[in-house]
């Protein structure tokens, strides 16, 4: 239990007060494993779930057997994608003015993510799956706020690093939503057949 409360504590905290949050963030020492065990893998894990909920229990727009393999496979994806988009943020960092350091190249990412994340559960209701959009969106603006304190990008570099982040994390979602929606063509022709 104390683990969900930290959880939604730090996202609590990322989503309503990031200007002091970032900085909390950034002076902790927490492993990439830490950070991936103790928040990620438990966030990560709405958008799908509720993707699964939303269109196979409550809507019936897939079978549920088929709905699972597809969560299981989106979030498989976006926890591969997110140490990816780290790798890459600890790269850009310095050509930037920042730091090196992967731990806090995951610390902005993942974090940065929350709103994108809690946004997941407008997925229970596949109508109201764009309002998600505009919780992404906010994600774009914490990842800016948390580039200069935790990667010590100078903040006239910040809007850059940020952007080239951004586009990072667009290709490789963007991958994902390809490979997902090949899954799901293929899955809904086997279920025609």
């Amino acid at each position: 239990m104390e683990l969900v409360e930290r959880v939604v504590s730090r996202a609590k905290n990322i989503l309503l007060t990031p200007v002091t949050e970032w900085p909390v963030i950034a002076e902790e020492n927490t492993r990439v494993a830490d950070i991936f065990y103790g928040y990620v893998l438990i966030l990560a894990a709405i958008p799908p779930v509720a993707t699964l909920i939303g269109y196979a229990m409550i809507f019936g727009r897939i079978s549920f057997g088929f709905g699972l393999i597809g969560a299981i496979v989106q979030y498989c994806l976006t926890l591969a994608g997110l140490l990816f988009v780290a790798l890459v943020a600890q790269w850009l960092a310095p050509k930037f003015g920042g730091r090196d350091d992967l731990q806090q190249a995951t610390k902005l990412v993942a974090y940065a993510h929350t709103a994108t994340w809690v946004g997941g559960l407008f997925f229970l209701i596949p109508f109201l799956r764009v309002a998600s959009l505009l919780l992404a969106i906010y994600g774009v603006y914490l990842l800016y706020l948390g580039a200069t304190p935790v990667m010590a990008v100078p903040p006239d570099r910040a809007i850059f690093y940020t952007a080239a982040v951004i586009l990072t994390i667009f290709i490789v979602f963007f991958l994902v939503s390809l490979v997902m929606s090949v899954f799901l063509g293929l899955g809904m022709m086997g279920m025609m057949v």
